[in-house]
């Protein structure tokens, strides 16, 4: 990590060489927002092998007008309605997740300190496809997602050899998408059949095929001339899809929280361990939430009553984004100061760890605060949170993610204990696609005492 703040305090703007990419990193806010904010000049490419991955007709790699028109038709799948229908299922995950880390913990590891990051990438992993797929996955297919989606996660690293050959990451790499991309597909057949039948939303991908059945009635019905009440034009009309095009932007979802989620949770949990007074305030706060039940099941009223365990997880995103850098393709010359242009085809990276510790926004930035969204002016330093973006691609499922953090840390304080096993490198920074403390995680859980 100590390299990247040297080259963001070389300057605004510096360079680096990357294989046969010239690569421009944009270090201060105005710079990353001004990038973010320019698609005129700059579209996402996040590596060469993103498009072989992904697939290279994929809805993020879209532009301008095509872009923005399918950002719309996935709007109404992040409504405050369509998360609440999301909660049973994502409850449903934290449930067996903590009492399998509790078993492991306790008895298969007799209660020593252990790595615990691989258990947060696939509680993490399954969280996502339950949020995503619902039950149309089997829990083996999501645990082989989850184990196999590290090769993805290096494949798509900033230095890597761009051309696919037998054997290296980006081979593995593709493998493991191709099985996502297979898997995911095989639940959108799934879900088409059911939602026609009448189903419930119950995940993702069944509020998006509803819009699209809802779409298609409307449109046969405008057809034949029949009459259509106001009230039963869809929000949003739109085509229908294949169950590879779901695939695919599933694929996106999953892409976007996977690694993100894993170290944020990671964080989250070790942050916690560390300053026990504030995982007590956490606690006081959900079980008062609760109305002193600590057995009450998720929902949005309960999440946004949640004042300090909100500032929790956006300090955590703060002190700790789980995204550093974000690569975009210059498109065409793009002027991005008084004295420089860069040139198409090259790659420029605008960072966003240094405006989320910028003194002047978040004074002794360095320092986990909580309290500065509450009695202090974090909230109103908008151009600073950068943590899901800004601009055209800004995150669509920001609100989502730190809904699903608050969720997790609070069910965790009313059910769990955990110990931390403190290091001189426990808030030193590993950089993997996303950060990660740098050594191991361990830590100790065991169920709470419910007296």
């Amino acid at each position: 990590m100590e390299k990247y703040k040297a080259k963001w305090a070389s300057g605004d703007l510096s360079c680096v060489s990357v294989f046969h990419k010239f690569v421009v990193i944009a270090s201060s806010r105005d710079m990353a927002r001004k990038v973010f904010n320019s698609p005129t000049y700059v579209k996402p490419c996040v590596v060469d092998a993103a498009h072989k991955l992904l697939r290279p007709n994929n809805w993020v790699f879209l532009d301008g007008k095509a872009h923005v028109d399918y950002r719309k038709g996935l709007n109404g799948l992040f409504t405050r309605q369509a998360l609440e229908s999301y909660l049973p299922g994502q409850e449903e995950v934290y449930d067996k997740y903590f009492t399998k880390f509790v078993e492991i913990s306790q008895n298969e590891n007799g209660g020593k300190p252990m790595p615990f990051m691989p258990q947060f990438r696939e509680l993490m992993c399954a969280v996502s496809c339950r949020t995503f797929v619902g039950h149309y996955m089997s829990d083996a297919a999501v645990k082989k997602i989850a184990d196999d989606y590290y090769n993805i996660t290096a494949a798509l690293e900033l230095v890597n050899f761009p051309i696919i050959l037998p054997f290296t990451k980006s081979w593995y790499g593709k493998k493991a998408a191709d099985m996502v991309l297979d898997e995911f597909s095989q639940c959108a057949a799934k879900s088409k059949v059911r939602m026609a039948a009448g189903g419930d939303i119950t995940c993702i991908m069944d509020g998006w095929v509803k819009q699209m059945q809802d779409s298609e009635k409307y449109r046969q019905k405008m057809a034949k001339g029949t009459a259509v009440d106001q009230s039963e034009k869809p929000t949003q009309v739109l085509r229908g899809f294949s169950d590879f095009e779901i695939s695919m932007t599933l694929f996106t979802f999953l892409f976007a929280s996977q690694d993100a989620t894993s170290s944020a949770s990671t964080w989250l949990f070790q942050l916690m361990a560390d300053r026990p007074e504030l995982l007590d305030k956490v606690r006081e706060e959900n079980l008062n939430v609760r109305n002193g039940d600590r057995d009450v099941r998720f929902s949005m009223d309960m999440l946004e009553k949640m004042t300090f365990t909100r500032a929790v997880v956006k300090e955590t995103l703060r002190y700790r984004p789980p995204v550093i850098m974000v690569p975009y393709l210059v498109k065409k010359d793009f002027p991005v100061s008084d004295t420089f242009t860069a040139p198409k085809g090259s790659m420029i990276v605008p960072s966003v760890y240094p405006a989320l510790h910028d003194p002047v926004a978040y004074p002794n930035p360095d320092s986990f605060d909580p309290d500065r969204w509450i009695t202090g002016d974090a909230e109103k330093m908008t151009k600073n949170w950068l943590v899901f973006g800004t601009g055209p691609h800004y995150c669509l499922g920001q609100t989502y993610a730190q809904l699903n953090l608050m969720a997790m840390i609070g069910k965790a304080s009313m059910h769990l204990d955990w110990k931390h096993q403190v290091t001189p490198l426990s808030e030193d920074i590993k950089v993997f696609a996303t950060i990660f403390p740098q050594v191991s995680w361990s830590i100790k859980l065991k169920q709470q005492y419910r007296g």
